[in-house]
This record gives C-alpha cells, structure tokens and sequence, in this order.
C-alpha cells in the first residue's frame, strides 16, 4: 500500500507537471482535476471507521511518544501527564488520493499527517498543555473548493468521525478539564461545526479556553449568529474566545480557495474574522517584524528560530504579511504552494508564528487558571 500510494502521487505529480508545460494550463485546476473522484459519493465503499479506543487511531496522544512532543531550539519541554490543560487539535487535509474519504490506516498518508501537520502545527501547544490528535476519514480536496452535494457528503462522512473523537476524547481522556480546540483547514471546517454543536451554550464551555481556528475563511456575521456566547479574541490573555486568520501576501494569487461551503452563504458581505497573531487583537492596527519573536519550520534540518520574518496586519478580513526572508520549503512544498498561488501562505499559517503562539497559548492557560482559582476561592481578581 505505501510503495502504491507514492507511484500514484508520483505519477499524478508528472502527469500534472507534463501538463502544465504542455498546455500552459493553471496547475490549480490540473491539480483538482487529477484528485476529483471519479465515482459518485452514493456508489463510493467508505474506509472502515476509526476505532478511537486504539492508539494507532490517534496522530498524537500524551501518553505516546509522537511528533506532537517536538520542541523548537531553546525551548522548554513540558510533562504531557502533567499538563493541567488538553488541546484537541483536527488537522488539515493531507489526503490527495482520488476517492471521496482517506483511509485511517494507511501508513503512509498516517506518516504524511504527523509530519505535515501534527509535528509542524499541533507541537506549538506543548508548552502549556496535554495534545490529543485523532485521525479522521479525511474528504477529497475538492469538497473544500467547490459546493457539491457529494462533497458534502463527505465532508458529513469526515466529521461524524471528529465528533466520535470528541466524545470519546471527552468521557475518557479530558474528563471536564479545561481544554483548547486547535485546527487548520478542512480541520477548522469540523472545528467550527463542534464549537456550535458540543460546546456552545453547554457546560462545556465554561472548559473552553480559546479556539484556535486557523486558515479558513469564517463570516464574522454568521459566527456571531451560530455562537453568541463565544466572542472574537480582544487582547492576549482572554479565554473563552475565538481567532482565526487566513494568511496572505500583498497582491496574492488566490489559485485554489479552500471554503466551508456549508456555512456563510447568506453573509457574503460580512468580513472574514481575522485575529493578529502578533498582536492577538480583532483590529487592523500594524504590527512590525520585530514583534515576531519567531518563525519556526521543524521540518527543516535541523530547525532554527528565525525572529523577525514577518509583520501582520488585518486587512479585508484576511491577514497580509511580508516574508522578509527564504523559508525552508523542500520540492512538494514548493509544488503546494505554486498550486495554491503566489503569496498565498496558507500551507505555513502555523509555521510564520509558531512562538508567538507557543507563548499566547501559555499565556492563556495561565488568565484562564488564575480566574478558575480566583472563583473557586471567592476571591477578588
């Protein structure tokens, strides 16, 4: 399976690249059209379903030694078993097989799910907190770049696994302890359906110390409708809240747009949410380089802190930066983001600010204990 599954990314990548040379045709759409399942939805064998009562059905656990537990150079490594807070991080689409939902246990795209996502994103939150990863029947790319009921579909067939893991997550693992929900892309896209249905005006989200909701564009307007009592994170230290940004360069090419097509339809024209994350304020105040205490790419060999690399700002509900520098992207990265579109960094979202939000994490955890203490004592602040 994994010798097979790397001809056929092999053969995609060259039929793709023949064709763009060839034709001089958008890579994006080749690409889209060489992953499109071929059969409907409805005549589709679904992957067999998670067992989240097996390890190997989690990209990371606490207990296991995984990628999760990766630190950065100079940085403090944290007792997972000791963590006095859980991350529950859904991580982005790493699948580019031509069927309507990944597999859960097939080494090789289980390998390209730790590496790509859970060592590069997820590890930001080992500072402060315990991180549980599940694995999950991850839809097509293309349900996320263009509405199709059988996109849809699968999308439905992807979250009804991420809410078995929460629910299994929660009885067994978290227990009612406070918690962060973490996720990137077609993640963010469950991510958000969870806050909604299990979190929101329930219990559970007086546990809720912030959602990290990243790389999907998300209308302000419908996310005040569908979750009222979870506000747009205001300062570095409040809980409760959300953030998301979706990152761009100045004149970027926006060659595949990657959309919750099942939410926002009635809000075209609200903004998106965009949260600064050098800042960590919803406003559109400029923050320079030198507030960036590091870009970190632990794919890279051996990785370094690079302080500085980009500014952010809001702008349009979308944040533009700078890259004031080279970033270590091997040959798949460089052929994602010519995919994706020139200056659109939404494959390194987590990467450009990965101390600033290794530390706003802790920061968080911290205001979020110091007001549980504070209650639990009758206490003032």
């Amino acid at each position: 399976m994994r010798n097979r599954l790397r001809r056929v990314l092999f053969v995609t990548l060259a039929v793709c690249t023949l064709l763009l040379v060839l034709l001089g045709m958008n890579f994006g759409s080749i690409f889209l059209w060489s992953v499109t399942p071929r059969t409907p939805f409805s005549q589709a064998a679904p992957p067999a379903p998670p067992d989240y009562t097996r390890p190997s059905a989690w990209s990371a656990l606490p207990e296991l030694q995984d990628l999760a537990d990766t630190v950065p150079p100079s940085s403090p490594a944290l007792d997972q078993s000791r963590a006095p807070v859980d991350v529950f991080y859904l991580h982005p689409t790493t699948y580019v097989g031509g069927e309507w939902n990944g597999p859960v246990d097939d080494a090789t795209l289980n390998e390209a799910t730790d590496r790509v996502a859970t060592l590069i994103q997820a590890s930001a939150f080992n500072a402060c907190c315990a991180i549980y990863a599940p694995r999950y029947r991850q839809a097509n790319m293309t349900a996320l770049t263009g509405r199709s009921d059988e996109g849809l579909a699968a999308m439905e067939l992807a979250y009804q696994d991420v809410a078995a893991a929460f629910r299994y997550w929660r009885e067994t693992y978290n227990r009612g302890r406070p918690f962060i929900l973490v996720a990137h892309s077609q993640g963010t896209v469950y991510a958000r359906r969870l806050l909604r249905e299990a979190v929101s005006g329930t219990p559970v989200r007086e546990q809720l110390v912030a959602a990290y909701l990243i790389g999907i564009p998300m209308a302000e307007g419908a996310l005040q409708q569908a979750l009222p009592d979870i506000p747009f994170c205001a300062s570095p230290e409040q809980t409760g809240c959300l953030i998301s940004w979706n990152a761009r360069g100045a004149g970027y090419t926006e060659r595949i747009q990657v959309r919750d097509f099942a939410t926002d339809a009635a809000f075209a024209s609200s903004p998106s949410l965009c949260v600064n994350p050098l800042t960590w304020r919803h406003d559109t105040a400029p923050a320079p380089p030198e507030r960036n205490e590091g870009a970190v790419f632990l794919e890279e060999n051996p990785p370094q802190v690079r302080p500085g690399l980009t500014g952010a700002q809001c702008k349009d509900g979308k944040l533009e930066v700078l890259i004031g520098g080279d970033m270590p992207r091997d040959f798949m990265s460089r052929l994602l983001d010519h995919t994706l579109g020139e200056g659109n960094y939404h494959p390194v979202e987590f990467q450009l600010f990965y101390m600033s939000l290794r530390r706003n994490a802790s920061e968080r955890v911290a205001a979020f204990l110091r007001t549980k203490a504070t209650t639990n004592t009758g206490g003032d602040p």
